[in-house]
């Protein structure tokens, strides 16, 4: 994939949680979907077809409804075709619940829980947590600014309380164009990390993401005892900018279209990161 589309795709996917309120809230009332003909339905299918797009999820891995994605993401390609499918199936008549029941195996089909293939990733020097000599590794590329991402660092805590001895947790910086701040805060967390600081300020800044600037960065930054004298340097000269850029680059080489993405000992996981989907995956894999 070329730089330009990985620019366009990281500009536009949702799973990269776009800040677009009127899309969020529009899909939950809309009657029109974006790359969806809902021409040919009566009216009683039509609203069989967009109940179902508005309460079952797309598999892309965005955590949102179909609908919702459809409205945010229209290049999305799983949305179209379970959007597709719905239609169709509402077309011939079928009820509500067999078009989920069909739309769920449809999902199963696209979109495999964890890729086949690992993803070649270096870990080495980047924030984790978690045993050195864990049997299962889990590396995250997040944004600071996107609200998925703080959403997903409760799930993360979880799973590491549920597994201490067995999993590490390494985080990966990828900030996104549509977020004004997002690149200071991954330069300013890499800085705190190197005065060991970096668990602290990502917690302060996920806790706070909607309000991260520059001020308030270095007023949590003096907070938690970091050296802003040194913070001030490092983000004037953007001391870690190419780091931000080499890790962005290596999500986009290993498939990343957005955040929060997740790999599993290197294969990508393609469902939202939660305790209950995840548990089971680590488990397995502790198996082997």
């Amino acid at each position: 994939m070329s730089e330009t589309i990985n620019m366009i795709r990281r500009a536009t996917l949702p799973f990269i949680c776009v800040a677009l309120c009127v899309a969020q809230t529009g899909w939950q009332t809309a009657t029109t979907l974006p790359g969806v003909d809902l021409s040919g339905l009566s009216k009683p299918q039509l609203a069989v077809a967009l109940a179902v797009m508005r309460n079952e999820g797309c598999v892309c891995g965005c955590s949102m409804k179909i609908a919702e994605c459809r409205m945010q993401d229209p290049k999305c390609a799983f949305s179209r075709r379970l959007s597709d499918f719905v239609v169709r199936e509402a077309s011939a008549g079928k009820s509500e619940a067999l078009i989920k029941a069909g739309l769920a195996k449809l999902g199963d089909q696209l979109m495999p829980v964890l890729e086949e293939k690992p993803a070649k990733l270096t870990i080495d020097g980047d924030p984790a947590k978690g045993p050195a000599n864990a049997k299962v590794t889990i590396v995250e590329f997040s944004d600071f600014q996107c609200p998925y991402c703080a959403k997903a660092v409760g799930q993360v805590n979880q799973v590491l309380q549920k597994f201490p001895k067995d999993v590490r947790f390494v985080f990966k910086q990828y900030p996104l164009d549509t977020h004004s701040q997002a690149a200071l805060a991954a330069e300013a967390a890499l800085s705190a990390h190197a005065q060991g600081k970096f668990w602290e300020l990502h917690d302060k800044m996920y806790a706070n993401f909607r309000a991260i600037n520059r001020d308030h960065i270095f007023a949590w930054a003096k907070d938690l005892g970091v050296d802003t004298e040194k913070l001030r340097a490092d983000l004037d000269s953007h001391k870690y900018a190419a780091r931000v850029q080499a890790e962005s680059n290596e999500g986009d080489a290993a498939g990343v279209e957005g955040t929060p993405t997740f790999f599993i000992n290197g294969r990508r996981l393609n469902v939202s990161f939660e305790l209950s989907t995840v548990a089971p995956l680590i488990t397995d894999a502790l198996k082997h």
